[in-house]
């Protein structure tokens, strides 16, 4: 009997790993913060957790994986995004292969021949890209020359949005002409483009005030402005004599998090129901403040799950903030919420290089390639092989992993995608 693509409800996530882009004319914007090592070693994709629309890259018959599996005939890569039911990966030529689920457009490529979406196939791009995203039902890719594209679709609590004033996008569109870009980030269901001259363009779904620049009222789908405000892509806007420049973006799953160029401070925008955003007011904020949690800190990473946020600084030290149930913050069983940045004790030893979210569950890379995992364990998107949660985090180990040194992590809906090496293998 075929699965059903919407059996299972989708959880959005984003990759908001970012690559500075050079323009031509003049340099205007580089991003300052240390590259991670993967953006420069090749390696194989591994995947584990739900596979029953073929996000695992693993075959129709593969419905699940406890443990970490490389994916076949996916090699060169040096990014992985895990979006709500598709991966994303990028090579080091430049290109983005997908594969997954496709109704509503995400993998960007024609996926009509029977079970071609789970075999992992090329979206094809006039360039190279430099970054790709991916959220609940979209992606978006960075081209070296500061174009971004995008395709699939944007979802609200009324169904879906579409990516365009056309609805669903099947392929993939431009989606800021004109514009140098340097770096993008997607949450559940929207996009944020951080241009050349510092500024941040938003579009998608607004409800929670992930955007930044609408209004609690005109996120509806229903507002005067309407469908075509959210869709395309704005500006987003401070008061007349207070115009920030950007350095940096990341984005949860409901909202955003950028790092003011001049001085640090990390202004945030979005869901902020558990003290998330580091914000007193548990409320959605729909313009953006500085948080004083997230600001004074040397920050490499930013990730957001649905009701959490972890953080990764400088000196590979990860701090969490926001709910603690299913084990989501890795502080143990008994731990409160988490209303200000705690650093995670079980992993004072470890320095940690890479993180990721994914809605109830966290993940941690470490300079010495071991992947650690805490949080929901039903769906098996935690590595572990059981499906029990975990409340401090636990350093994952599979036949697999034996040979390999892991560089990334990407948690999606209910799925998790890693880049590795092998340990055999030169930089």
């Amino acid at each position: 009997m075929p699965v059903k693509k919407r059996a299972v409800k989708r959880r959005g996530s984003g990759s908001n790993v970012g690559l500075a882009v050079k323009n031509s004319k003049k340099q205007k914007l580089s991003l300052s913060r240390p590259e991670p090592p993967y953006t420069k070693t090749p390696g194989v994709v591994l995947t584990f957790g739900q596979g029953d629309v073929g996000q695992l890259g693993l075959g129709a018959d593969t419905l699940e994986r406890s443990r970490p599996a490389v994916v076949p005939c996916v090699d060169h890569v040096i990014d992985v995004c895990a979006g709500g039911m598709h991966t994303v990966c990028l090579t080091e030529s430049g290109e983005v292969i997908t594969f997954g689920c496709n109704d509503e457009g995400a993998l960007g490529r024609d996926t009509s021949k029977e079970g071609s979406e789970m075999e992992p196939g090329k979206v094809i791009l006039e360039g190279r890209v430099v970054q790709i995203t991916a959220g609940d039902s979209h992606t978006a890719a960075l081209l070296a020359d500061g174009k971004v594209y995008a395709w699939g679709s944007f979802r609200d609590s009324s169904g879906t949005m579409g990516l365009s004033s056309k609805g669903t996008e099947k392929q993939p569109i431009e989606m800021l002409p004109g514009y140098v870009v340097v770096k993008i980030a997607s949450g559940a269901d929207h996009l944020v483009m951080l241009d050349e001259n510092g500024q941040l363009y938003t579009c998608g779904c607004g409800e929670q005030g992930q955007l930044g620049r609408v209004t609690e009222r005109g996120a509806s789908r229903g507002s005067r402005q309407g469908m075509a405000h959210l869709l395309s892509p704005m500006l987003v806007t401070f008061k007349p004599r207070h115009r920030p420049e950007f350095e940096d973006v990341w984005a949860g799953t409901y909202c955003t998090f950028a790092k003011e160029k001049s001085k640090g401070d990390i202004y945030v925008f979005g869901l902020n129901n558990y003290n998330q955003l580091g914000l007193e007011e548990q409320k959605s904020h729909f313009h953006p403040v500085v948080s004083r949690a997230f600001s004074g800190k040397s920050w490499v990473q930013i990730c957001g799950g649905q009701h959490h946020s972890i953080a990764l600084d400088s000196e590979g030290v990860i701090y969490v903030l926001g709910r603690k149930e299913y084990g989501r913050l890795g502080l143990g069983e008994d731990c409160d919420d988490a209303k200000e940045l705690i650093p995670i004790s079980a992993l004072r030893d470890k320095k940690c290089v890479d993180i990721s979210c994914g809605s109830a569950v966290s993940f941690a890379v470490t300079d010495e390639g071991e992947l650690y995992a805490w949080g929901m364990g039903s769906t098996g998107q935690l590595g572990t092989g059981k499906e029990e949660d975990v409340h401090t985090p636990q350093v994952i180990k599979s036949k697999q992993l034996e040979s390999h040194h892991v560089l990334h992590v990407s948690g999606g809906g209910q799925h998790t995608v890693l880049l590795a090496k092998s340990v055999n293998q030169q930089n």
